[in-house]
């Protein structure tokens, strides 16, 4: 049966069920009772309207008759009925709680106060009622002793308590007046006694004064007179009690309570029904109607009653004189009843359940009415645990505030359970918990099964069915994120249930028996709708069990536990629709490609991005797969990268038959270059997708899942060889592709550096390389524009190792002239400068190779002047002197110093050391010639020569020689002292002993302010001797100068040293 309290979404407010409960509706006999009823309480309304309750009569009649659906007819038939019966007796219910602050009359300083109350009536007032001088006996003087109502009297006090209720009966609330007269009881007692209680001189004066009134007279303390039609229904005040005279004005105060009644009421059902059940009938009937009324207008009631309501039920407690706690049981009672059959917020049950619980005291009632009491309690639990079962239908989430609902629910069984008054009345206390959570498995149960039935396929095929276990699966993963997210909190909060736990633990197991009885229909040669379909099922199922680590504690596997192998025939089918995809994508890709960059900043075409697309979707399989197993997770890793490896070589085939299709449509050699460009740049992008495959594949967990059962070894070889492999390719193509480049560009560079090598152009150097320049520039700018960074970095070292060829073989061609050379030599370094780019071009450890490094010291020579050769010449040897370490020929000691001042050289030759013999004696004639070299920085400047010695290989010579030089000839290139050590030969040429270089940039004194003092303290510098070789490139350059006299003298002169050498290097 669908629940009445809780209307499932899509129940319009005020459509009826067949089968709702409709046990809140009367009959119509007992709904015209009641309606007698309530019309009586408004027609015999008493007291004066609170400012919160409707004044107007009319108005009230007006809303009952709606509340109660009474046409106009039924209406007037009621009313005069109930105009026709007699009146009720009025009756003011007076509570005389206690007093504070009254006078002390006796003489102890305190009083024994009691009161006397009654009405009357305006006929018992005396003409002089208003007069400034009370009466002091309005009470006894005035109401018939039978009417006076006497408290007891409170002992020595001045704050009695009494806390006693009277009924005073009137007829008419507009003459009659409440009076109350407070006393000072006295009773006869001895002077001694009284002196006894006597504390201070008011006390004695108290003495004197009772001594003169009668014996036994009672003192006056105060009284309180109102009128009745001032009272509201129900008063509870302090009033201040007024003076006889204005002796002692301040009389304290009396706190009253009031309430106006009835007695004896006409109608039907206060006659035959207990008070408390007539007025629990009104206030289930008119809070009906305020609920409906609520709904018509699509609100929620939040137990708010209308002001006409709330004043009706008002009136009706009151003059019935219900106690609160019985209009709080009677609230109850219809509240709860009304919950089971009209939608409102539960929350309204709250406050009963507060109020009965503060105020209960099981005596109160009769064994009726906890009977009544207990069978509320438990038919609300019923009803509760009945909603909660159904919680998904009856609070669905698309409906507002159906979590406040549902928390209410719960927050309204929780404390109802805690009641005193559930567990004394109710003996057999259920556990709520335990109630709730089996009912949540139940509903669970039928929901799913409901669920089921709803998804079934119309068609019953294997496909159709994969269809609809995946759409029942995401409807349960999608109840199971309800619960976590929204319900759970609100059962572990008030019951400490894990919903969640709950649900998904049973629906776990039905899921799992229901996709495992599906799948039996399933053989291992199933077609490829079906394995689609399957696979959804595989990823939906995947999602349920991984939701497993929200549920705290479960006792033994899940049913889902293993899931994974139910689907192993379909892996297979799996991947091979994931490599089919991701193929025919590449190709449609390739097929639309204009070989263009796709973006202002991007240098690819548009295929690589639908193939970094296509291997993302490849990746996400793998992720979607999660296969459990290590070994089978393996295999399948294998597969998955042998189809990326092979989508990525068809790529690269693809991509370049594709730039040839476009090069032969179009005939444009610039074109066909950048398309080339384009090429190159999408395969290093394809190589870059490749290398990040372990990372996006997680390799390194794979590794470390299959640890304990795949050898290292085995992994490295399948998995890393693949995709080595698959690189490796890559590379290659890759250079195929910026080969081909580079030949384009490797003839151009060629030809300009040809026809600049061939050229009589008498320009200067600069300005012959213009054109080369020109066309460099030019094209490495289109290359830096069109290719990725590293492809333009790799045709760059292509173009760089070709071109030094190029200017090698230019180089090598002897040619006399100087020009040529200075033209190959400004080429070289300008092209480097272009190739280097400031930094954004090649490294210069990769543009300073060796070749380069011999070129450019070639065509240094080569375009230098004979001159520059001649300095360079004796520099290089120098520089070999310094690097020698050995004295092979022996070594020649000497001193060198400058003398600034005078501009003169000054050398000491010492002695010479360990010379070869040279004459058949097995000695030599050893002398030492000194000169000055390079010859024409020093023309002036004569040869000198020591003496020979006769038989020596250690000569001492001893012997000082003066150069005039100026300091500056010193710093040249070259400069230096060549001192020649020759064996005398009487009959032939001398023979060459060795020759030693001391550099003039490096004498003592040379950069001093002042010239020593003296050659003594000038260190000793010993100079190994050296030979030179049979070969010298300089010599050879300055030989081929045949013009040139000058470099012609110089390399006869040092061929000639040569052959005085008489051992060779």
């Amino acid at each position: 049966m669908a629940a009445a309290g809780e209307t499932p979404a899509g129940t319009l407010p005020g459509d009826q069920s067949p089968d709702m409960d409709l046990s809140h509706r009367f009959s119509k006999q007992e709904l015209s009772l009641l309606y007698e009823e309530v019309l009586y309480t408004i027609q015999h309304r008493l007291g004066k309207p609170e400012h919160h309750h409707v004044a107007d009569s009319q108005e009230l009649y007006a809303y009952v008759q709606k509340a109660f659906g009474m046409d106009e007819k039924e209406h007037s038939v009621i009313m005069q009925r109930v105009k026709d019966m007699e009146s009720p007796i009025f009756c003011l219910k007076v509570t005389v709680k206690e007093a504070k602050g009254i006078l002390g009359k006796d003489v102890s300083g305190f009083s024994d106060p009691y009161c006397l109350l009654g009405i009357v009536a305006r006929s018992q007032e005396p003409a002089h009622l208003n007069h400034k001088r009370r009466m002091k006996a309005v009470v006894k003087d005035l109401i018939p002793e039978d009417q006076i109502h006497r408290t007891q009297v409170i002992s020595q006090t001045l704050s009695p308590v009494w806390d006693e209720t009277f009924f005073l009966e009137f007829e008419d609330t507009e003459t009659a007046s409440f009076h109350l007269d407070m006393w000072d009881s006295d009773a006869v007692e001895s002077v001694r006694h009284k002196l006894g209680e006597l504390t201070d001189l008011h006390g004695l004066k108290r003495i004197f004064k009772e001594a003169r009134k009668d014996k036994g007279k009672d003192d006056f303390l105060g009284n309180v007179v109102l009128r009745l039609k001032d009272l509201h229904c129900w008063n509870d005040h302090w009033y201040q009690l007024e003076p006889r005279t204005e002796t002692y004005p301040n009389r304290g105060q009396c706190h009253l309570q009031f309430l106006l009644t009835h007695k004896k009421r006409a109608t039907t059902c206060s006659r035959t029904q207990p008070s408390y059940t007539v007025h629990r009938h009104l206030l289930q009937q008119l809070v009906s109607y305020e609920i409906l009324q609520h709904q018509a207008g699509n609100l929620s009631w939040d137990g708010e009653l209308s002001k006409a309501a709330s004043t009706v039920l008002y009136l009706h407690a009151t003059q019935k004189d219900l106690s609160d706690f019985h209009q709080v049981m009677a609230q109850w009672l219809a509240y709860s009843k009304l919950y089971q059959s009209l939608e409102f917020n539960s929350s309204c049950l709250l406050h009963q359940i507060t109020s009965i619980e503060y105020q209960w005291v099981q005596e109160r009632l009769r064994s009726e009415q906890k009977a009544e009491l207990a069978e509320s309690f438990q038919s609300l639990l019923t009803y509760g645990v009945s909603l909660i079962r159904r919680y998904r239908i009856i609070f669905p989430l698309s409906v507002p505030r159906s979590t406040e609902r549902l928390q209410s629910l719960l927050r309204v069984m929780v404390q109802m359970c805690k009641m005193k008054a559930f567990h004394e009345l109710c003996t057999l206390s259920p556990d709520l918990p335990q109630m709730v959570s089996a009912a949540l498995k139940s509903g669970t149960k039928e929901w799913f099964h409901m669920k089921k039935q709803h998804l079934q396929p119309m068609v019953k095929s294997v496909e159709e069915n994969g269809k609809a276990l995946s759409r029942l699966l995401l409807e349960v993963i999608g109840d199971l994120q309800q619960c976590q997210k929204i319900w759970n909190k609100f059962f572990i909060n008030t019951l400490k249930l894990n919903l969640f736990s709950i649900a998904y633990l049973e629906l776990e197991r039905l899921i799992a028996e229901h996709v495992q009885e599906q799948l039996q229909e399933v053989d291992s040669s199933m077609s490829k709708p079906t394995a689609e379909s399957l696979f959804q099922l595989y990823m939906n199922l995947q999602e349920l069990y991984r939701m497993k680590d929200f549920v705290p504690e479960r006792d033994g596997p899940l049913a889902l536990s293993n899931f994974h192998q139910w689907f192993k025939e379909a892996v297979p089918q799996w991947l091979q629709k994931a490599y089919t995809i991701a193929l025919e994508r590449a190709q449609r890709a390739v097929q639309m490609d204009q070989l263009t960059p796709f973006g202002e900043h991007n240098k690819h075409s548009t295929s690589t991005v639908d193939l970094s697309t296509c291997y993302a979707q490849i990746v996400k399989t793998w992720q979607q797969l999660k296969w459990p197993d290590p070994e089978e997770a393996f295999m399948i890793m294998v597969k998955l990268v042998e189809d990326m490896c092979k989508i990525s070589l068809m790529y690269c085939r693809l991509i370049k038959e594709r730039a040839e299709a476009l090069s032969l449509r179009e005939q444009s050699e610039g074109g066909a270059a950048n398309r080339l460009c384009i090429v190159v740049n999408n395969i290093k992008q394809l190589r870059l997708l490749i290398l990040k495959l372990p990372s996006q594949l997680d390799w390194a967990q794979l590794e470390q899942r299959t640890g304990t059962i795949i050898d290292q070894q085995q992994i490295q070889h399948t998995l890393h060889t693949q995709l080595d492999s698959a690189v490796s390719c890559l590379d290659h193509e890759i250079r195929d592709v910026v080969q081909a480049l580079a030949t384009k560009l490797e003839k151009g560079i060629a030809r300009h550096i040809q026809e600049l090598s061939s050229s009589n152009d008498t320009r200067e150097p600069e300005d012959s390389i213009v054109p080369l320049m020109k066309f460099v520039e030019s094209e490495l700018q289109y290359l830096n524009e069109h290719l990725v960074q590293e492809n333009f970095k790799s045709i760059l070292a292509l173009l760089w190792h070709h071109t030094l060829d190029v200017l090698s073989a230019a180089a090598g061609q002897q040619v006399p002239s100087a020009q040529h050379y200075k033209k190959l030599h400004c080429a070289l370094k300008s092209l480097k400068d272009s190739f280097y780019a400031e930094g954004c071009g090649l490294p210069l450890e990769t543009l300073q190779t060796a070749a380069f490094l011999s070129l450019e010291t070639h065509l240094s020579l080569c375009s230098a002047t004979s001159r520059k050769l001649i300095q360079k010449y004796f520099s290089n040897r120098i520089q070999q002197q310094l690097d020698s370490n050995s004295e092979k020929y022996g070594a020649v000691t000497i001193k060198a110093l400058y003398c600034p001042s005078e501009q003169k050289l000054r050398v000491e030759v010492l002695n010479a050391v360990n010379l070869i013999p040279l004459d058949s004696n097995g000695s030599s004639d050893p002398f030492v010639q000194l000169t000055l070299e390079p010859r024409h920085e020093f023309p002036e400047v004569v040869a000198r020569t020591t003496q020979c010695k006769k038989n020596e290989l250690h000569p001492l010579f001893d012997e000082t020689f003066d150069f005039l030089i100026p300091p500056e000839k010193c710093r040249q290139e070259g400069a230096c002292l060549l001192l020649t050590v020759f064996d005398y030969d009487t009959l032939g040429a001398n023979d060459l002993e060795g020759e030693a270089f001391l550099p003039l940039c490096h004498l003592p004194g040379l950069d001093a302010e002042k010239d020593q003092a003296d050659m003594r303290q000038v260190p000793q510098t010993r100079l190994p001797l050296t030979h030179p070789k049979p070969t010298d490139e300089i010599l050879r350059l300055l030989e081929s100068r045949k013009g040139d006299r000058e470099a012609q003298t110089f390399a006869k002169l040092r061929k000639q040293r040569a052959k005085q050498s008489k051992e060779r290097e």
